[in-house]
């Protein structure tokens, strides 16, 4: 495969021992299209690793992180993805990038400045594209450090047969081409639209893409390209996995690190395995501040060090970096803000422990009397009831003019105002008397029924503190049909009570002395996941039902969350 070389242009560094060179070229792929990068070398340096990053985000804007990487002794690449800015060809999300990447290694590895070591880098799209070059095996691929990102593209969307409506939807709308002249309708109102087929036209405009995503629930066949997670424990390759509790990509990349770390055929792989986890969500990877909250100058994490520390070991080899401590997990925990250093994920010392419901039957909002304890319902408790409307579904973030619906955060917001709510469950432990720390993959097994043959119930675990203000911590959804299998739904009988378990991801945290532990119960976390219209009609139905939902406390039907305590 032949480059081209297009514009060529030197900049002096700041440092005085290199010049970066920058070089704009083409590289062909296997079946002709060409795609555009940028390459960012020290001619003083004959021959060196590659770091590559494919986006399509625009390459350009790789600039300082080139010359930055060059300086470290690197060549640097930045490639824009089929059909983006300067590449030629259609963009079709994810389509071609596997064997795309498989072609630009091949054809970094040629080169003659290039050492015959490449490594990848990069979050959420630019981190998919690293798992899908890898399982195409490209020679030199040596390193990878995927932030924020899946190996199972069903997994990204959907969460217990809900998918995350704003997300996605927001994403095609930003990379389909608009026809000219076309506003963008409201999104808040787009959202809510049904069928969900119909999104697109809401929005303004045709987006095929959005419409298949949305209109297939199930990790069926149409998904199987885009699942690489069987095929991960093939891979022989160091990785550094970087994700935030709050991102919507925690549930994938943690576990991507836990299959790499636990089933990767090659002992030495198992070993070449880190995840940092952070208390950010997809925008504030490293930082501070999260949503409304300041987690202080220890959240902090310098991610160029730690991917430069991590392909020094990797890629250039360098004796310092081998020499250096390596623990396979780094991980913050919110409330006390302190990180914490581990062999595994979920972390060693850890036990699974049962906090449960109780009420007499009026856990309505936070002035009801819900109430969660370690201690289990010894009598017969009467069951909690909210109606869930489609047509006026629970939000996802309390609406405020700065923050309409359209605009849901993933990080932590005051729950507070949602918790006023007459079809929001709210059970609330007493003041702490002593901190209560977890660590590892929390979860929610509720005893529930419904007057509809389907309801969705939507979790949120708080941390309120002692001014009222109620941070959520983690989250999950399931959506009733799914309740045993993603793959063979079974619609509820009204009335029949069933066990079921809500994922809510991996989370650490200190619940401090004087605060309280909060579990919120709702039919909707809107729009980050759909709204269930309830009626089991299928998906490209547009009629809506108000359920009745409940939620049973009782002996032989223990609602509860169950956190790993230490």
């Amino acid at each position: 495969m032949k480059a081209t070389t297009i514009i060529t242009s030197f900049i002096l560094a700041t440092s005085a021992f290199a010049e970066v060179k920058t070089e704009t070229i083409t590289i062909a792929m296997r079946d002709g299209v060409k795609l555009t990068a940028d390459l960012y070398r020290d001619d003083a340096i004959a021959k060196a690793p590659v770091i590559l990053t494919r986006t399509p985000y625009d390459r350009t804007k790789q600039k300082a992180s080139g010359e930055r990487w060059a300086k470290a002794g690197y060549v640097f690449i930045a490639q824009d993805c089929r059909g983006k800015f300067g590449s030629a060809g259609d963009f079709a999300p994810y389509n071609n990038e596997g064997q795309d990447g498989y072609d630009t290694i091949e054809w970094i590895t040629r080169q003659p400045w290039c050492s015959g070591r490449v490594g990848m880098m990069g979050g959420s799209y630019v981190g998919a594209v690293q798992w899908q070059a890898a399982a195409e095996n490209p020679p030199g691929l040596a390193a990878i450090a995927p932030q924020a990102t899946w190996s199972s593209f069903y997994r990204n969307l959907y969460l217990g047969g809900s998918v995350r409506l704003s997300l996605i939807s927001g994403w095609i709308a930003g990379n389909t081409p608009k026809p000219e002249g076309v506003k963008p309708a409201d999104m808040s109102e787009a959202l809510m639209r049904l069928p969900l087929s119909d999104v697109d036209e809401a929005i303004g405009w045709p987006m095929p893409w959005l419409d298949a995503m949305l209109t297939h629930p199930e990790p069926n066949g149409y998904w199987t390209r885009l699942d690489l997670t069987s095929r991960l424990p093939e891979l022989q390759l160091p990785a550094l996995h970087v994700v935030g509790y709050y991102d919507f990509f925690s549930r994938e990349s943690v576990g991507n690190f836990m299959i790499m770390q636990k089933q990767a055929h090659d002992p030495k792989t198992r070993q070449q395995q880190r995840l940092i986890l952070g208390p950010w969500d997809h925008g504030s990877v490293g930082k501070t501040k999260t949503g409304e909250v300041e987690f202080g100058p220890e959240a902090t994490v310098d991610t160029f060090a730690s991917q430069l520390d991590w392909f020094d070991r990797h890629l250039k080899q360098d004796p310092s970096a081998l020499s250096k401590p390596f623990p396979p997990v780094r991980y913050f925990s919110m409330g006390d803000n302190v990180w914490h250093d581990a062999q595994t994920w979920p972390p060693e010392g850890f036990t699974a422990t049962s906090f449960y419901m109780h009420s007499d039957g009026k856990a309505n909002t936070r002035q009801g009397n819900g109430r969660i304890t370690r201690e289990a319902p010894t009598g017969n408790q009467s069951a909690d009831s909210f109606r869930a409307d489609p047509a006026k579904p629970t939000p996802s973030n309390p609406i405020t003019e700065a923050r309409p619906i359209k605009a849901a955060v993933w990080g932590p917001v005051d729950q507070s105002a949602t918790e006023d709510r007459d079809d929001v469950l709210v059970y609330t432990s007493e003041p702490m008397t002593e901190p209560l720390s977890f660590a590892g993959n929390a979860e929610a097994k509720l005893h529930v029924s419904t007057d509809t043959p389907d309801a969705d119930w939507a979790v949120k675990l708080i941390d309120v503190h002692p001014d009222g203000f109620a941070q959520n911590i983690a989250r999950g959804i399931l959506r009733g049909r799914y309740r045993t299998s993603l793959l063979k739904p079974e619609l509820m009988q009204p009335g029949k009570v069933y066990e079921i378990t809500v994922d809510l991801g991996p989370v650490a945290a200190t619940i401090a002395k004087g605060h309280q532990l909060r579990v919120d119960i709702s039919g909707a976390d809107f729009p980050l996941y759909d709204r269930n219209p309830n009626t089991a009609e299928g998906i490209f139905g547009n009629k809506t039902a108000i359920a009745t939902e409940q939620v049973h406390h009782k002996p032989g039907a223990l609602s509860r969350i169950v956190l790993p305590v230490k």
